[in-house]
């Protein structure tokens, strides 16, 4: 064969591979976004959550994470789930129109036009059942040369977000150990569901669990239903409240005076709910939440219970999303199965990494 012949016939395949990679990557790369500096990212869009927009592209190892205000232009032709401030869901594809608007092309209702920075929430749909769950575990532990006092604490969250509603699981186990004093044990659970309606209202059902020996609680089952809305939920921070109703079940552990062994008692009384959390999140890469439950008894005469968590939470923590979290519980009963356990409080650490 003619040796020109033969170079331009290599070049000319050179050039069809070329051709051939440059369309079949960007066909694969839908999704791009426009900085306020001119900067052009092309890739593929995860999510957006808490202020902070997740892409993931071809020429990086780690996706990209860009804030928010910081984007003046984004397109897209894949599936996405979204959430606006005023308490909306949509689900569809959406580009960037005029003045900062955001055109949703929502597979139920038809075109919508929102600003940029009303959308709360953004993921990423591949029809898969992995592109909605969500997962994130801890551990840590302790040791005090002292009295040799160790203290272990798991912990342990797992969901599922649909279009309209949400399920939600979780597991939180605490063991201290120390020399001459009994173990302390503290294990509790739950799964919660919510339906979500318009304007930031929502239904939920929970159902937990609580086994505590400070306060002398082999075992208390709540099962509870209730009503909620969210009357801030931005990109900084949301804050709601709940009202609902409940069953307490509960079984105790109380060492009698003139026994040798335990002997059990239980009882079981319905109770109101109210409650409010609070997250707030645009301060870096911390994140604060705070939740306080309170259960005044419908059927047991002036008893209250109070449930109080307050988290603090670093994220990308050396590597990304592995976090360090630092939460402190506190369970309140004026009326306590036994005098002077009215109180118990737990403060734990952790390592974690979530999905």
């Amino acid at each position: 064969m003619n040796y020109k012949l033969q170079k331009k016939i290599m070049k000319s395949s050179i050039l069809c591979f070329v051709f051939l990679f440059v369309a079949l990557t960007a066909s694969a790369q839908k999704d791009s976004l426009i900085l306020n500096n001119g900067n052009t990212i092309v890739g593929e869009i995860k999510k957006m959550d808490k202020g902070v927009l997740q892409i993931e592209t071809p020429y990086s190892d780690s996706d990209f994470q860009i804030e928010l205000e910081g984007i003046k232009e984004i397109y897209s032709k894949s599936r996405f789930m979204f959430t606006t401030s005023d308490g909306n869901r949509y689900t569809g594809t959406f580009y960037s129109g005029t003045d900062g608007n955001i055109v949703i092309e929502d597979e139920n209702t038809g075109t919508v036009t929102v600003l940029l920075t009303d959308i709360v929430f953004i993921n990423g749909l591949d029809d898969g059942f992995l592109s909605r769950l969500y997962a994130n575990i801890d551990l840590g532990y302790s040791l005090t040369k002292a009295n040799n006092q160790q203290q272990f604490n798991f912990n342990f969250r797992m969901g599922y977000l649909a279009d309209l509603w949400s399920l939600d699981g979780y597991y939180n186990s605490l063991f201290s150990s120390q020399t001459d004093v009994e173990d302390i044990i503290r294990n509790d659970g739950g799964v919660g569901y919510k339906y979500y309606l318009p304007r930031d209202w929502y239904l939920s059902a929970d159902l937990t669990f609580l086994s505590n020996t400070e306060q002398q609680l082999d075992l208390r089952t709540n099962s509870k239903i209730g009503l909620g809305k969210y009357l801030i939920h931005s990109n900084s921070a949301y804050w709601g409240f709940s009202v609902g109703a409940a069953n307490n079940n509960e079984t105790f552990s109380l060492t009698s005076s003139d026994a040798t062994r335990d002997s059990l008692y239980s009882r079981n009384s319905w109770e109101g709910v109210i409650g409010t959390e609070l997250n707030l999140y645009d301060i870096g890469d911390l994140n604060l939440y705070t939740n306080l439950i309170a259960y005044p008894s419908f059927t047991e005469s002036g008893r209250w219970r109070t449930d109080f968590r307050f988290d603090a939470k670093y994220d990308n923590f050396l590597l990304k999303d592995f976090y360090l979290r630092a939460g402190f519980t506190l369970n309140y009963d004026n009326q306590p199965a036994e005098a002077g356990r009215e109180v118990d409080y737990v403060f734990t650490t952790g390592f974690g990494w979530e999905w």
